[in-house]
């Protein structure tokens, strides 16, 4: 008894240590947002602010940022919709509809997941430009609902995997078609996988930068490309960069505080087992 308490006791000291850590990097950028700039200075970054709480470092920071705001949120939002469903199609075809090459499609689909951002640039702005998307955030969309398939589509097929046939031949039986066993059973069974793709996808695409930085002009910058010339000046002013910061990965943050329990069951019903 004593020898399990000493070993839970060493566990939590190693959890609360791994806790701290990860969370130093958000305490300081919440610290550094707070201080008047002639505070902000390398030998007392650890320092409390000695003026009070500025808070008009963030009212600045969002003033800069929020047309890009609103660009990430165009951009995300259908983004993350549209690749759930389509990822959702091909799981249900790839595990309940064994066509001839099925699993060879769906190798294929995953090869997506290995290709480097950085070997497709050059075919994907002349392919854009073909398409007369360059530059503009429909273009960007696409290309993050394009990439988001491969592992929308896995997270998808292994969960409709666990998912016994017998309903489905149930469904057969009163006469429902391919598509209409996916829409009146099989959808309505995808909460969990839906809610892990989801939040996987929304936190994905609002933080990705190459994508955005390469096919968007300036009015369509999302808040990634945005934040990054904040820093791009000659006198950078850390304290809105911060406060700036801070709000960029606030969408994020909240969307795994109040939709984090979604993802933790998705998880644990099977959504990425397999």
């Amino acid at each position: 008894m004593k020898h399990r308490f000493w070993t839970k006791g060493i566990l939590y000291l190693i959890l609360i240590a791994l806790a701290v850590f990860y969370l130093l990097p958000i305490y300081l950028m919440l610290l550094t947002g707070v201080k008047p700039f002639n505070e902000v200075d390398l030998k007392t970054m650890w320092a409390l602010p000695l003026n009070g709480l500025h808070i008009e470092n963030f009212i600045a920071g969002y003033k800069q940022l929020a047309p890009n705001l609103k660009n990430s949120f165009i951009m995300v939002i259908p983004e993350a919709i549209l690749s759930s469903l389509l990822g959702s199609l091909n799981g249900y075809l790839l595990s309940k509809w064994k066509f001839k090459g099925a699993n060879l499609v769906f190798t294929l689909i995953l090869f997506g997941m290995f290709i480097p951002y950085q070997s497709i640039l050059i075919p994907l702005v002349k392919f854009m430009q073909f398409l007369n998307l360059y530059g503009d955030i429909p273009g960007l969309i696409l290309v993050h609902i394009i990439y988001g398939i491969p592992i929308t589509t896995l997270i998808f097929r292994n969960y409709y995997a666990t998912i016994g046939t017998e309903v489905l031949e149930a469904g057969r039986i009163d006469g429902a078609s391919l598509m209409g066993l996916y829409r009146y059973i099989m959808f309505p069974l995808s909460a969990p996988s839906f809610a892990v793709v989801i939040i996987w996808q929304f936190t994905q695409a609002w933080n990705e930068f190459l994508f955005a930085v390469i096919l968007t002009n300036q009015s369509h910058w999302p808040v990634t490309v945005a934040l990054n010339n904040l820093a791009g000046s000659q006198l950078v002013q850390w304290n809105v960069l911060m406060a700036a910061t801070l709000l960029a990965a606030l969408p994020t943050l909240l969307v795994y505080i109040f939709l984090g329990r979604f993802f933790m069951r998705g998880l644990m019903a099977g959504a990425l087992k397999g």
